[in-house]
């Protein structure tokens, strides 16, 4: 079981790293301190640049790439509408060719349970940090609920860190969103479905929806949660 030293260990050397590099020997020695088969960090910024390091086998992420499973992950695709960490196994994986995807993720050593945390940061950016590993339900689910806390903490260690190696990025110019989308999105953001939205907004579900594509397309999002995320962290809507 990892305790505190542990964790406190890690934090320490997540401190001390110097640059980008320096975060693939951490999350290794992380990997190792909870013995399980793998641990991967994963960013992508709005301008598509992507970041990664973890222990997934090269081979794997070689062809992770090679095929763009990026664009058909139900983690990745899954975890873009959560705010909270996930288990895999309440993801998507219904499609053939997901369970395709995990089936051939598996044989990779990638492991047949996951527990991923989105990561939100600013001007767009979007992190997820995530644990693998080949075992029971049962194992896993008391690993979750043991480790839980402190791999939140790290996640978000992690990323902060790696924010910090790019100081000279500029921040993106953000295109204005209009007053009603802005109150479509604060609305969406505070819970309400499109009908009570538009209801609030006294506007026909129909313009509501205009109103939501037109700020999707302005933030660059992949859908409407992804809009309110990137919304939110620009600033341009407080909840």
């Amino acid at each position: 079981m990892v305790n505190h030293a542990d964790v406190d260990r890690s934090l320490a050397d997540l401190e001390h790293a110097s640059e980008l590099e320096d975060l693939q020997a951490v999350i290794i020695k992380l990997r190792d301190t909870y013995c399980i088969d793998h641990l991967v960090y994963h960013w992508v910024n709005s301008q598509g640049d992507q970041y990664g390091c973890g222990t997934y086998a090269p081979a794997w992420v070689d062809r992770y790439i090679e095929k763009d499973y990026l664009r058909i992950d139900p983690v990745v695709l899954g975890c873009y509408q959560r705010f909270h960490p996930v288990d895999w196994k309440r993801l998507d994986w219904s499609s053939k060719a997901a369970r395709s995807f995990r089936r051939e993720a598996i044989e990779f050593g990638v492991g047949n349970q996951g527990f991923s945390i989105p990561i939100r940061g600013p001007n767009g950016q979007y992190a997820l940090f995530t644990a693998s590993h080949n075992c029971s339900d049962t194992d896993w689910d008391e690993f979750t609920k043991t480790n839980r806390r402190p791999l939140i903490l790290l996640a978000h260690f992690f990323n902060q860190k790696a924010l910090e190696f790019e100081p000279d990025r500029l921040p993106e110019a953000s295109r204005a969103l209009s007053p009603r989308e802005t109150d479509a999105m604060t609305f969406l953001a505070m819970g309400l479905n499109r009908a009570q939205a538009a209801d609030t907004m006294a506007i026909s579900e129909h313009t509501l929806r205009v109103y939501i594509e037109s700020a999707r397309f302005k933030l660059g999002a992949i859908n409407t949660t992804h809009a309110v995320a990137r919304a939110m962290s620009r600033g341009l809507i407080v909840v």
